[in-house]
């Protein structure tokens, strides 16, 4: 894992890019935990310059503090509880995690943050042709589905269930956007992971921080050519009327994380380092 020595000399005000390590060389995700800890203290001891962390994880499931329950894993699968926002995801090969570390000013402003790696993520999208956006109340970077009448019908089920009806966790009258409704008990057409062929909203890029002594952490996860199943298990960051999508899977071909990385750092670096954080208005 290649580490960050703090120096004496003046901190640099260019954002900072440190490859943990990816493919055979992808990071377990304690260990990418500790160093972002430790590459937290240095910046808010302005021992080191913003810093991004750039990496594949070896495949795990991590939850964020909203986290239910009924989201995780049906069979009981290990889940690591972190101390971010949000809610439950995936991460593994295929994925390109960012954790950027920057010192915010005061009073810090969560979501002017969240927005700038969203447009930063967004402009990634666009660069390989696919047009990403934002979904109100839902943060991260979304391909857009089908309007509802145009959706194809899979297997002449329906996923908006008659009032009174037996519902998919067996409640009556259950609806994608009721608690007890659970499209992982559907089958596998219903899955997250077939967002796409049902025509529905699909998640491209997920983004879960923490700011801690007015220097972010934790970060994004970009889908770049992951087995999306991996998401099947859960329910992808609490929500349950959409799902996954990956560029390969957009674009139809093979994409790796290599093609992807400096496109990546192009655009972080362009929104990040050219922003104006200004504190929020109180």
């Amino acid at each position: 894992m290649t580490a960050i020595s703090p120096g004496t000399s003046p901190v640099p005000e260019a954002l900072r890019f440190v490859h943990l390590g990816f493919g055979a060389d992808a990071v377990d995700y304690e260990a990418a935990w500790q160093e972002q800890r430790r590459v937290h203290a240095a910046r808010f001891a302005d021992e080191v310059p913003d810093t991004c962390l750039l990496l594949e994880h070896q495949p795990v499931y991590t939850a964020g503090r909203r986290t239910t329950d009924d989201e995780r894993p049906l069979d009981g699968t290990p889940v690591i509880d972190v101390d971010r926002g949000g809610k439950i995801t995936w991460h593994g090969p295929g994925q390109l995690v960012g954790y950027p570390i920057q010192k915010l000013p005061r009073p810090v402003d969560v979501v002017a943050h969240v927005r700038r790696l969203e447009e930063a993520l967004i402009r990634v999208c666009a660069e390989f042709g696919i047009e990403g956006t934002r979904v109100e109340g839902r943060s991260g970077v979304w391909v857009l589905g089908d309007p509802v009448a145009e959706r194809p019908s899979l297997a002449g089920l329906k996923l908006d269930f008659a009032p009174g009806a037996p519902g998919a966790s067996g409640a009556p009258g259950a609806t994608a956007d009721d608690d007890t409704y659970d499209a992982r008990l559907m089958g596998p057409e219903y899955a997250p992971s077939n967002a796409g062929q049902r025509g529905e909203d699909r998640k491209l890029a997920a983004i879960g921080i923490r700011v801690a002594k007015g220097v972010t952490m934790h970060g994004f996860s970009l889908n770049v050519n992951p087995d999306n199943t991996s998401f099947d298990k859960i329910v992808p960051c609490g929500i349950r009327d959409a799902g996954v999508a990956s560029l390969a899977g957009e674009l139809g071909r093979d994409v790796t994380i290599a093609e992807v990385l400096p496109v990546v750092e192009k655009h972080l670096r362009d929104v990040l380092e050219n922003a104006e954080p200004l504190p929020r208005a109180v």
